[in-house]
């Protein structure tokens, strides 16, 4: 059966319609163009204003600002990082653990900051991350998270253990037997964050031109199908569409990731549910679920699961997936036994997200071409690339700071395998996973085989 929900709820229910900008109009001349009208180009439009007042900056964007996955994500601000924390000791040592969660921490507050500070209401209302674990399996999980925590130097006010009073009384789920607690997480709605990012880079200056492809980028030099751009700098910031771009499709992988959204629910409906301050919320699952209570009082809920497409092709038609969404549908009845089992589900949408071959987001700046990237956010990037774009923007412009010796920065992830490799290992990765959840929700112990995964990429 087709799926006939409208697409995207971000988009619908944005601060109106959002027409396309005009197109670059020929050859034109900037100190900087930055490839793509998400959140890394726009951030670090933004920043570098801040550091260099006068710059003349470009943004080229083959859609319209926020059209991929900066408009569409699951709305969580979260100082969630994708690597394990004894992946990122390796980079720089155990004290680089606790200074790195730190400084994600404070980009959820930065975020908001921003935010406040130029009029954008994204509804932003940090509540916090609840995940809760519905087996003894992932219960097992939820302990040994708290306690690596613990291990590498990160307190209870980042991440704490509740016991199944203490995670119903946030999260009325089903099978309940304890959960984690993240303090460090708000509840936005993403396409009102994007577009005002692009209305407040625009106020002070900087150029946004949409419908404009890009391709291809050298030294200096940005080609698109509307005429060149020369600028001295160019960063680029394309995430899930990098594989578009001449000579990259092996840098990231277009993970597509699916939501749905009810309607509005009743004040009764939410007494059963919980989430009374907006929480994000989860299980201990190894194929991701994530979700949220809008501030229209909706549930708007995704996961992965959705395949990966040989040659890392990108397509419109790849973000509805009627199994798919109808699968979260289910898994979201029957983790919130308070919905009405016949609650209207009103939207359906999805989009891709970046993943590097490690897992490990990374920024980079070569001095020598004068090209960044940024990006690689494993979908955790709403406040992970606001981080990100101001370490960027500090190597751009020179800057030496405490940013730009974080261990992501200055760090290119290995490419990805060649075609048919990388179809089989990415979606044997998505069964993987699912089979572990099965056999741990039959069970209830650990399902050894998902360890596997993790311990192959290093983490």
């Amino acid at each position: 059966m087709t799926d006939q929900s409208p697409p995207c709820l971000w988009h619908e229910t944005a601060d109106g319609p959002s027409p396309p900008r005009a197109p670059l109009p020929g050859d034109r001349v900037f100190d900087v163009a930055i490839v793509g009208a998400g959140y890394t180009g726009l951030w670090t439009a933004y920043y570098l204003l801040r550091r260099r007042p006068g710059l003349r900056i470009a943004i080229l964007e083959r859609e319209v600002a926020g059209f991929g996955a900066s408009g569409r994500n699951g709305g969580w601000c979260s100082s969630i990082f994708p690597a394990s924390w004894r992946r990122v000791a390796r980079e720089g040592g155990r004290d680089v653990v606790t200074r790195l969660q730190a400084v994600l921490d404070a980009s959820v507050d930065e975020v908001g900051r921003v935010a406040r500070a130029e009029g954008i209401d994204c509804d932003f209302e940090r509540g916090g991350y609840v995940s809760v674990a519905r087996n003894e399996a992932q219960w097992v999980r939820a302990q040994a998270e708290v306690q690596a925590a613990r291990d590498w130097g990160i307190g209870e006010e980042t991440l704490g253990l509740l016991s199944k009073a203490e995670a119903s009384r946030r999260l009325q789920a089903s099978g309940v037997v304890g959960g984690t607690y993240a303090s460090h997480c708000a509840a936005i709605h993403p396409a009102k964050l994007v577009r005002g990012l692009a209305r407040a880079v625009e106020a002070r200056g900087v150029t946004i031109y949409e419908q404009t492809a890009v391709t291809g980028l050298s030294a200096g030099r940005v080609t698109t199908d509307r005429g060149t751009v020369t600028a001295e700098s160019i960063v680029l910031a394309t995430e899930g569409y990098t594989p578009d771009l001449p000579g990259r499709h092996r840098d990231l992988v277009p993970m597509y990731s699916l939501m749905v959204a009810t309607e509005p629910l009743a004040p009764a409906t939410w007494d059963r549910i919980g989430l009374e301050r907006r929480e994000t919320f989860s299980d201990k699952r190894h194929l991701r679920i994530y979700g949220q209570r809008t501030a229209d009082g909706r549930i708007a809920f995704g996961g992965r699961g959705a395949p990966y497409h040989f040659g890392s092709r990108v397509r419109p038609a790849f973000d509805r997936d009627a199994a798919v969404h109808e699968m979260l549908r289910r898994v979201l009845l029957d983790l919130l036994p308070g919905l009405p089992r016949d609650v209207r589900f009103t939207h359906a949408w999805g989009g891709n997200l970046g993943v590097p071959r490690d897992w490990f987001p990374s920024v980079s700046f070569d001095r020598e071409s004068r090209i960044g990237v940024a990006g690689g956010y494993v979908g955790d990037g709403v406040a992970l690339s606001n981080l990100a774009s101001r370490a960027l923007a500090d190597l751009v412009t020179g800057a030496e700071s405490d940013l730009t010796a974080l261990p992501f920065v200055g760090r290119r992830s290995p490419r990805w395998e060649i075609e048919p490799l990388r179809w089989i290992g990415v979606n044997a990765v998505t069964h993987l996973f699912r089979s572990a959840d099965r056999a741990e929700a039959r069970s209830g112990r650990p399902a050894k085989r998902a360890d596997w995964f993790w311990r192959a990429i290093g983490h």
